[in-house]
């Protein structure tokens, strides 16, 4: 009866997981495109507000040219990769924090060290990663193209990576990916969690002035913490995401009009790549997209926990 009732709540933690993921996906497909784009460009780049302002603008004025549907490019490989991610990275999350706090309620797993909440979102994050990372490199190959495509649909792409690169090719870029992911998964959970649990306190000391209930947080509050958490993970890991979208794409054959082509092999290794780009693009080179990398993960982020949390509610009802 109990690995039954266990069996069940790593369904509902897996299901939920997906729901949240693509909605959270599909509002945000937009900003996460412009990212792309001004990451997988190696043209030299110069940090000033104007220019970043500009580039922007630039950025969402060319893709209105290919028509609004340019804006949701890759979307749906990108669906396939979020939601059997977030699904695999809130089930193992949830049971990792299970096995800790010795409880299935999440509520008890705001008693357990702050530690663990890092710890857990890590391995969930790694675990995810491997699972769904085909379908992040597909996303990232259909939206950084352009026009004319070099790839009519997924499948297309699918076929030609394991013709020209073998199975292999499907995970270029997993070790970046990794080494990024386990400090952004920790933190984004961590981060949230930490958030949460100051947010309770919050309510618990102002509880005997006002009528709030200190053991329940509103969707407002839910929200508050999942922009805040995406904010610092984001801020933090963003150079380790540009690494691996550059290897993600390199000897893509694009249109020059996108920015300089990333050749094949253009970078040996992780340490390589990061010399490379600092040596031909500075230290901003790090950096490119980090304005709607942020303003996109931020509202991602909270989304997702409040998606998470209605589709927890709703399919356990």
């Amino acid at each position: 009866m109990e690995e039954a009732g266990q069996i069940k709540r790593a369904l509902i933690d897996a299901t939920a997981g997906a729901i949240s993921g693509a909605v959270s996906r599909t509002v945000t497909s937009p900003l996460d495109v412009i990212k792309i784009r001004f990451q997988d460009n190696v043209t030299i780049y110069r940090f000033s507000w104007n220019q970043l302002h500009s580039g922007l603008c630039l950025a969402q004025m060319f893709m209105v040219r290919q028509s609004i549907p340019g804006f949701w490019r890759g979307n749906v490989p990108a669906l396939l990769m979020v939601m059997p991610y977030t699904a695999i990275q809130f089930a193992v999350m949830q049971k990792l924090k299970a096995i800790v706090s010795g409880s299935s309620n999440t509520e008890n797993h705001l008693r357990i060290s702050p530690y663990i909440s890092y710890i857990s979102g890590s391995v969930s994050g790694c675990a995810a990663t491997i699972g769904s990372y085909p379908f992040d490199l597909l996303r990232t190959i259909l939206a950084s193209q352009g026009e004319p495509k070099v790839y009519p649909n997924m499948r297309a792409a699918l076929f030609n990576i394991l013709e020209t690169r073998g199975l292999r090719g499907l995970y270029a870029g997993l070790a970046p990916t990794l080494v990024e992911i386990v400090p952004y998964a920790g933190l984004q959970f961590g981060t949230y969690d930490t958030f949460r649990r100051w947010t309770m306190a919050w309510k618990q000391n102002r509880s005997q002035y006002q009528r709030l209930d200190p053991g329940v947080l509103t969707d407002v509050e839910v929200s508050i913490c999942g922009l805040a958490a995406g904010i610092c993970a984001k801020a933090v890991c963003h150079p380790l995401d540009v690494v691996k979208k550059r290897f993600q794409v390199q000897g893509l054959q694009r249109d020059r009009r996108y920015g300089a082509r990333v050749r094949p092999r253009a970078y040996q290794n992780i340490h390589d790549a990061i010399v490379q780009i600092l040596r031909s693009e500075g230290s901003a080179g790090l950096y490119k997209g980090i304005v709607p990398s942020v303003i996109k993960a931020a509202p991602a982020t909270a989304v997702t926990f409040v998606a998470f949390e209605y589709a927890s509610k709703w399919l356990r009802n």
